[in-house]
């Protein structure tokens, strides 16, 4: 009887390739940039500090500043009243520097620990926008803020209409966080938290505290409010302190398949998910 040949086995990868390959993964993860022409969606007139927000320059109310300090052109006028109008070909400068309307950018990053969540740090610390720096030629901006210390999911873009409304309380955006303690936090401090706290700063009801399973020391906590250090003064409340804590999800968007300190662009669905979130008008990924 003849016996059947074994098919060589393949070679083994090495610690290297491996290392290569994840690192691809990695890339691949974060290219193919969802960039929408966001004239398409503007009105003929727009204030102009919402011109200047929109262009990805800085924040309304830094906006506003700039306006009344006269440091901001149109069409080679100064101008310094807050109501002033503009059109989507106007021509804006703010000292000097020529800002535009830039297509929306849309990008999740999943936040590691010592990352500063501001657009720049006079310590020369490492920023979000250092993590994403080669994303995209247009100027984002963080959504929010997540403590030094604290990793997890944070958005950057530069649609300031998306980024006020996620921020704002109204819109009850939901934000779920895992929270190691080092202390345990009982069942009975658990059904209080249910029943609401009174912090320094008011009343704190979250949308739910969970246990879980595998480490009683873990708290999975969603809230909808974003009040400042809000989860570690609630644990601080109980006589604990948070040993680690991360944003696990941020207003329907998890960190499945997205490593700490990585980051990807959002897709078509999770950005127009996000404007039905805060009651905006989809995008339309057809035009041109």
């Amino acid at each position: 009887m003849n016996k059947k040949r074994k098919r060589p086995s393949a070679p083994k990868k090495s610690g290297t390739t491996r290392r290569k390959n994840q690192r691809n993964r990695d890339k691949s993860f974060s290219i193919s940039p969802t960039k929408v022409p966001q004239k398409e969606y503007l009105k003929d007139e727009i204030r102009l500090n919402k011109y200047i927000a929109h262009a990805g320059f800085c924040s309304r109310r830094d906006a506003d500043t700039y306006i009344s300090e006269g440091r901001v052109k149109v069409n080679g006028k100064t101008v310094t009243e807050l109501g002033v109008k503009v059109q989507a070909g106007d021509s804006v400068t703010v000292d000097g520097q020529s800002v535009s309307l830039e297509p929306f950018v849309y990008i999740l990053l999943n936040k590691g620990k010592d990352t500063i969540s501001t657009t720049d740090d006079e310590k020369d610390r490492n920023t979000v926008l250092d993590v994403v720096s080669e994303a995209t030629g247009q100027r984002v901006y963080p959504v929010g803020r997540l403590d030094r210390d604290t990793m997890g999911l944070l958005i950057l873009t530069n649609d300031g209409d998306l980024a006020h409304r996620l921020m704002h309380p109204s819109y009850t955006v939901k934000k779920t966080y895992d929270v190691t303690t080092n202390k345990l936090i009982t069942d009975e401090q658990i059904d209080e938290y249910r029943q609401g706290i009174t912090l320094e700063d008011g009343p704190f009801k979250p949308v739910s505290v969970k246990r879980d399973v595998m480490n009683p020391f873990v708290l999975t906590v969603s809230v909808h409010e974003g009040r400042n250090h809000l989860i570690r003064r609630m644990i601080r409340y109980m006589g604990a302190e948070v040993v680690k804590l991360k944003r696990v999800r941020y207003a329907g968007l998890n960190e499945k398949n997205l490593r700490v300190g990585r980051w990807r662009f959002l897709k078509q669905k999770e950005i127009n998910d996000l404007r039905k979130l805060v009651k905006l008008e989809p995008l339309n990924f057809k035009k041109e």
